[in-house]
């Protein structure tokens, strides 16, 4: 149930939507610190190459829109400012309808920008690996693009179009840098080599993300996989305090000042595999207790947690 004064003009519903956290709240400037203390200023030196996809609204029963966060996040005015200035994509990429698309152009003009990154990443990290195989099975023909300053016939969007014929110049030089470096024998450490000015993966690796770290880890040669934040829909729960952490290692610090949290105790124990992943014997079954504040919280229990936001 929802209550509300004002008259509802839409709604945030989920998807793999949760980022931007850093441009919406000021409160997780604790993350952005522990950031600018491992790496400085990083938006002074360059930009982030980062997998970003605008999702269509949907209209609910009622009539209402439901957005997703980042969504909403991406039209605000805010966003399109900083946009040219500290990421790689293009707004018209960001919102291409066909996946495929998108992700052919965000790369391409990733790769075209190579010596401006210093951020790779997208929200997960199942995202960023399949961005990386992406150009591991399209490494000639995005050369190919690169070296005559012309897109593919098969980006049809106009959007993305128009953005390559800004970006987008013949450029034989870059193209054959390319080409030696992705027709090497292996792909350990392609990251690296391909915007070799990289100083972290930021993207969610922990939890359900936590299975695809090996293969990025291969990938990423040694760059350091900051997960940032654990969050939801209705806002940020808590953030990474030791971004440096190994994903296995990491853990989050609550921010009481964020949302309203509450802790529903699940009757169960559970039992604990690794620490960043929790496998419930029964996910469904909560003690007849109501739900308790954070200071009440007991250590070794299971939680779902329970958010009200303004």
């Amino acid at each position: 149930m929802l209550l509300k004064a004002p008259p509802p003009f839409g709604y945030w519903h989920r998807n793999s939507s949760e980022e931007l956290l850093q441009q919406q709240s000021p409160k997780t400037n604790h993350f952005g610190l522990s950031i600018y203390r491992h790496f400085g200023d990083l938006s002074q030196v360059g930009k982030r190459m980062e997998l970003l996809y605008a999702k269509p609204d949907v209209e609910t029963p009622s009539g209402l829109k439901a957005s997703a966060v980042t969504t909403r996040a991406f039209k605000e005015s805010s966003f399109q400012a900083i946009l040219p200035k500290l990421y790689t994509s293009p707004y018209e990429t960001i919102f291409c309808p066909d996946t495929k698309q998108s992700t052919y152009c965000q790369l391409l003009f990733g790769l075209i920008q190579r010596d401006e990154v210093v951020v790779i990443g997208s929200i997960f990290a199942a995202t960023v690996l399949r961005g990386i195989k992406f150009i591991e099975n399209n490494w000639r023909e995005l050369c190919s693009n690169i070296k005559t300053g012309k897109i593919s016939d098969w980006i049809t969007d106009s959007g993305c179009r128009k953005a390559a014929s800004l970006i987008l110049k013949p450029n034989p030089k870059l193209a054959d840098l390319l080409e030696d470096i992705c027709s090497c024998k292996s792909w350990e450490g392609i990251v690296r080599k391909l915007w070799p000015k990289t100083k972290y993966i930021g993207t969610v690796c922990t939890g359900a993300m936590l299975q695809f770290t090996a293969e990025l880890e291969f990938y990423c040669g040694g760059l350091p996989l900051v997960s940032g934040f654990y969050a939801c829909s209705e806002g940020a729960i808590a953030i990474n305090m030791e971004p440096l952490s190994k994903p296995s290692d990491v853990s989050y610090t609550f921010l009481p000042n964020m949302v309203y949290y509450e802790f529903l105790s699940i009757k169960e124990d559970c039992d604990t595999y690794s620490q960043n992943q929790v496998q419930l014997n029964a996910m469904s079954q909560h003690e007849d207790t109501g739900p308790v504040d954070l200071v009440n919280v007991k250590l070794g229990q299971c939680y779902e947690i329970l958010v009200t936001s303004s």
